[in-house]
C-alpha cells in the first residue's frame, strides 16, 4: 500500500510538471517601453534594449499564468544619448548600483475575454512595490518557418516614479509622476 501511494504521488507530480508550459520572450519581436510626460505638454517615449521574460501556465488560455520579467537598466534607450546617460545616473535609475528591474506576478485574474489583471511585485532602484498590470492575450500560432508555437501579449500598466524614488529632484510638471509601462510582443513555447 505504501508503494502504491508513492507511485500515485509521483505520477500526480509528474502530470503536474508536464502540464506546465513556459513561454520565453522573443527579443527580436518584443519591446519593453515606457512613456512619461515632459513639462506637461509632450509625451517622451523610451525603452530597454535588453530584457528577459517568461510566462508559465498550465491552462491554454493563460488564466493561471505567472509572469516574470528582468530588465537590464543600463540598456535604457530614448534615442538621445545625453538623456540616456542622465537617466542611468544617480539622478534617476542609478544603474551602476541598481542594474536590474524585475517584475514577478503574485496573482492573475480574468477580467474579460483574453484579458487579465495581473498583480505582482515590481523591484527597481532598490525598492519593491506591488503593481497591477493589464494583460491582453492576443492568441497563439505556429510559426510558419520554424514550426514553434508563439503567443502574443500586450502588457501595460502605470507606476508612480515617486514610489521608487526615481528622479526626486525633478518634480511635476517638469516630469509627470505617472509613468506608463508597456511590454508588447511574442513569447515562444519552450
Amino acid at each position: 500500500m505504501k508503494h502504491l501511494f508513492s507511485f500515485l504521488f509521483i505520477a500526480f507530480l509528474s502530470t503536474t510538471l508536464i502540464a506546465q508550459t513556459t513561454w520565453k520572450a522573443d527579443p527580436a519581436h518584443t519591446q519593453v517601453t515606457f512613456e512619461i510626460t515632459h513639462l506637461g505638454i509632450a509625451d517622451i517615449k523610451g525603452g530597454f534594449d535588453k530584457f528577459d521574460g517568461n510566462i508559465v501556465s498550465k491552462s491554454e488560455d493563460f488564466s493561471d499564468a505567472q509572469y516574470e520579467i528582468t530588465i537590464d537598466v543600463p540598456s535604457i534607450n530614448t534615442g538621445i544619448e545625453m538623456r540616456d546617460n542622465h537617466l542611468r545616473s544617480a539622478d534617476f535609475f542609478d544603474a551602476e548600483k541598481h542594474p536590474e528591474m524585475t517584475f514577478k506576478s503574485t496573482s492573475s485574474e480574468k477580467v474579460g475575454e483574453n484579458k487579465y489583471k495581473v498583480t505582482g511585485n515590481l523591484t527597481f532602484h532598490g525598492i519593491t512595490k506591488p503593481v497591477s498590470l493589464e494583460v491582453l492575450y492576443r492568441g497563439s500560432i505556429e510559426h510558419p518557418q520554424n514550426k514553434k508555437m508563439i503567443s502574443g501579449f500586450a502588457i501595460t500598466g502605470q507606476v508612480k516614479r515617486s514610489d521608487f524614488n526615481l528622479g526626486p529632484n525633478f518634480p511635476e510638471p517638469m516630469l509627470s509622476d505617472t509613468v506608463v509601462i508597456d511590454v508588447n510582443g511574442e513569447f515562444i513555447k519552450q
